[in-house]
């Protein structure tokens, strides 16, 4: 007879099974709650990051230190940028600043300078595909991009900061940088371009340096460009044989025009030509001593371009080629980079130039036809002209083999140099004309051509006695002992642009930051820097 089994049976049966399954459902029950806690904390984690970065920037500046992270896809706002974009923890010293930097402005008498295109809100794109939408339009947005614009200036506390591309027409950031700098010590000089552009000029001059006397200059050209210009003592005056002497310098803060095209070139050229004329006439209305003439500021010219030749004729280096020991050779033009335009270029375009009182200069008027005669040359070599073509050009109809004022200036309005808006003027014509026209007998003879135009060009300067410490200089001029400053250092941030990279995670502006240390050195020189 079969055994069969009772219902009661089969429960007790199925009673083993079904405690398998409550454990199966509660081990599912406890990963999913494992899961979901991981999820949360793994939120929190990045969450957290952004909800008080800004804290610990401040507290980072405040005990000394320069945290350099990377920051998430390059955002404009999310991240913050230091010194470096490698994402490490920088070498630096108790007082914020790298070691190098440091090491020479623990001596009082020096001197600190930094240039610096913050990079106007009102210009900074910040959708690709919508070249309209500006960084102005998000209050967020370029208010946490200056504030650690301000926290890297301040961290390194030069003693004359110069600012480009300002925003002056917004009365909140115009605030926070009165706000701040002067909290740190600083007297704040601004200056607007020419038309309500919107951005300008801004020059921080720490206490430790007394402002003598401030002035502004407008260009009032296409550009609507503008530089200051301030005559500066320093408060801890140098040592000589005769006791303590004030040291003195000018300097002089702009931001040259774009080029947008090659007929924008005389422009930029006069831009400069005007900064050098105010800077002579300043000291000659005033009867001020031999003394250092600092230019700082973004020119928007490489050290291949026109305006680099001009300066550098004037007797004007370049602090950061100077510490870094980079020629004028072609090898060395693009060594390093400072910015990243808007079509996508790199290049180096940000100085602090420096001339020594004890520095041989050409006089002005000269240097400056030298480089009105290259950009000139510069055109009808493009043309494919050779030398007699460029002659024949000149010449015109002209019947004899030589080129009159009319035919001259007909050619220089053909290449438009003149005759077009902000171009030459009449005077300027004259001027060029008296230097071409060298034995003055009206006309330009294939002799004066190739000499002045065709040959004229802005000498190499080899690197030599140029961080001026010249003391023993034996000539017949009466000689008499000028303060003037030797380069001790000078460094770009991010420090990839001093090897020719741009760091695609930097996002502080669209140039680096320029940052040169002088310290004063006795020199001989003459009455005159001119």
């Amino acid at each position: 007879m079969l055994e069969t089994s009772s219902p009661r049976h089969k429960r007790e049966k199925r009673k083993p099974l079904q405690k398998v399954r409550d454990k199966r459902t509660s081990r599912r029950s406890s990963l999913n709650n494992l899961r979901f806690h991981l999820k949360v904390h793994k939120f929190k984690f990045k969450i957290l990051p952004l909800l008080i970065v800004a804290r610990i920037w401040r507290m980072v500046v405040a005990a000394g230190a320069k945290f350099n992270l990377r920051r998430d896809n390059g955002s404009s706002h999310n991240g913050i940028n230091g010194y470096s974009s490698d994402g490490e923890l920088s070498r630096i010293s108790k007082s914020g600043c790298f070691s190098s930097v440091t090491e020479v402005e623990r001596d009082p008498s020096c001197v600190s300078f930094t240039t610096f295109n913050i990079l106007a809100p009102i210009y900074k794109r910040i959708d690709p595909q919508n070249q309209g939408l500006r960084e102005s339009d998000f209050r967020s947005f370029w208010l946490s991009r200056n504030e650690r614009i301000l926290d890297c200036l301040l961290s390194e506390s030069s003693s004359i900061m110069c600012l480009q591309e300002f925003w002056v027409g917004n009365e909140e950031l115009v605030h926070m940088y009165e706000e701040r700098l002067g909290d740190a010590g600083y007297n704040l000089f601004k200056l607007g371009r020419t038309n309500n552009r919107g951005d300008g000029l801004l020059t921080a001059i720490h206490k430790e340096c007394g402002v003598v006397d401030y002035r502004e200059l407008l260009f009032k050209d296409c550009g609507d460009r503008v530089a200051q210009l301030l005559h500066v003592q320093s408060v801890a005056p140098s040592q000589n044989h005769k006791g303590s002497v004030p040291q003195e310098f000018l300097i002089v803060n702009t931001h040259l025009l774009f080029p947008h095209d090659s007929s924008l070139c005389v422009v930029r050229l006069n831009q400069v030509y005007q900064i050098l004329q105010y800077v002579e006439l300043y000291q000659r209305e005033n009867r001020l001593k031999p003394m250092p003439i600092i230019l700082c500021g973004d020119w928007n010219g490489s050290k291949r371009g026109h305006v680099y030749k001009f300066l550098r004729s004037q007797g004007f280096v370049s602090s950061y080629d100077i510490a870094n020991q980079c020629s004028d050779s072609y090898a060395d033009a693009h060594k390093w980079v400072s910015h990243r335009n808007h079509r996508g270029n790199i290049c180096g375009v940000d100085f602090i130039w420096l001339c020594n009182p004890n520095q041989a200069r050409k006089p002005l008027k000269t240097s400056w036809a030298e480089a009105v005669f290259s950009i000139l040359k510069f055109q009808l070599r493009k043309a494919s002209m050779s030398e007699n073509d460029a002659f024949a050009f000149l010449k015109g109809d002209h019947y004899t083999d030589s080129v009159t004022y009319f035919n001259f200036s007909e050619a220089l309005r053909q290449v438009k140099l003149i005759d077009v808006p902000y171009g030459l003027c009449f005077q300027q014509l004259q001027d060029l004309w008296d230097q071409v026209d060298v034995d003055g007998n009206g006309v330009i003879d294939f002799e004066e051509f190739k000499q002045k135009i065709w040959n004229s060009a802005c000498p190499d300067h080899v690197l030599e006695n140029l961080n001026g410490c010249m003391e023993d200089v034996n000539t017949e001029l009466e000689q008499q002992e000028a303060i003037g400053f030797m380069i001790k250092n000078a460094m770009l941030y991010p420090r990839e642009v001093e090897k020719g990279v741009w760091p695609e995670d930097y996002s502080l502006s669209d140039h680096a930051r320029l940052t040169a240390v002088f310290s004063p050195a006795r020199m001989k020189c003459s009455g005159t820097q001119n």
